[in-house]
């Protein structure tokens, strides 16, 4: 009796495989792939979707998952599934449910969340004629941006007035509910990842502060013509003008840090090999010697 319980579940499991029509499946997987093939065809860069250094897949933005959901016909509904509304302490946190449905049938589904404790919410940038009374501008996170009569200064702030973030964050995550609902339509996660746009600026903070030599030079240059689609290491060692122009001028501050590492490390002086006997003995070696921590700042 129980071998007749133990072989049942793979009983079952074959039984599922052999009902299964493998010519219906590789039609589906066509089609599928021709669906996914069209998608890409009209979606466009900068708008529908986009690509971050770093990221191995373009991120799909809300305009091109609305025209997705126009594409299939889908309609999109809404429900929330958690929702913290704190007047007092000015904090807000929605997470919400979106429904794809055709003609009153439900396709699939996905959730999103947001809260006013992220980073873009709960901080702003702002200069020094306007920092909040008492704050001293020294230990404050500071940045340095281009304006129209030369450089300034912005600094770091907590965000004095949360109250008028709260449709703000209900939007958000409602946005990457319905992102998260789209990417299941048609297996488009395989082309696209969730919208990280609004993440933009963490992944940037945190590309920059742990950017190394090997990171900077796999950086692959997404834009121009001459150059599209080669790594700062290739280009380098092809046109170290470009990388300079790069260093200065480049739009996203991360491919700014690293053409500028790459810089740094080309004028670096080469070290001379030590002679035998300043050399460590071999049980004396340093323990980080020759491990990625080496290039840590």
């Amino acid at each position: 009796m129980e071998n007749y319980k133990e072989l049942q579940p793979i009983n079952q499991g074959l039984s599922i495989i052999e009902s299964i029509d493998i010519t219906a499946i590789q039609s589906t997987m066509q089609k599928i792939t021709s669906l996914q093939a069209v998608v890409q065809a009209t979606l466009k860069k900068d708008h529908d979707y986009g690509v971050i250094p770093g990221t191995n897949k373009p991120t799909l933005l809300k305009p091109g998952a609305e025209k997705i959901l126009m594409m299939f016909g889908l309609t999109s509904e809404y429900e929330f599934l958690d929702r913290t509304e704190d007047y007092q302490k000015g904090f807000f946190a929605y997470t919400l449910k979106c429904i794809l449905t055709k003609n009153g049938e439900k396709i699939t589904e996905g959730v999103g969340q947001c809260n006013t404790m992220e980073g873009k919410y709960r901080y702003r940038w702002t200069t020094e004629n306007k920092l909040p009374d008492g704050v001293v501008k020294e230990t404050l996170p500071k940045r340095i941006k281009d304006g129209k009569y030369g450089e300034y200064a912005e600094y770091k702030v907590e965000n004095d007035d949360p109250y008028t973030l709260a449709n703000t964050v209900l939007k958000m995550a409602k946005k990457r509910a319905q992102i998260d609902a789209v990417l299941t339509v048609a297996s488009l996660s395989e082309v696209f990842t969730q919208d990280i746009e609004d993440m933009k600026e963490f992944i940037q903070r945190e590309q920059m502060e742990t950017m190394e030599d090997y990171d900077a030079k796999n950086i692959k240059i997404t834009f121009g013509k001459k150059h599209n689609g080669k790594t700062l290491g290739e280009i380098v060692k092809q046109d170290i003008g470009y990388v300079k122009w790069l260093s200065e001028k480049a739009n996203d501050p991360v491919v700014r840090k690293a053409a500028t590492e790459l810089l740094l490390g080309n004028n670096k002086p080469k070290e001379q090999p030590k002679p035998e006997s300043e050399a460590k003995p071999d049980d004396q070696q340093d323990i980080f010697e020759g491990s990625p921590f080496e290039a840590m700042e």
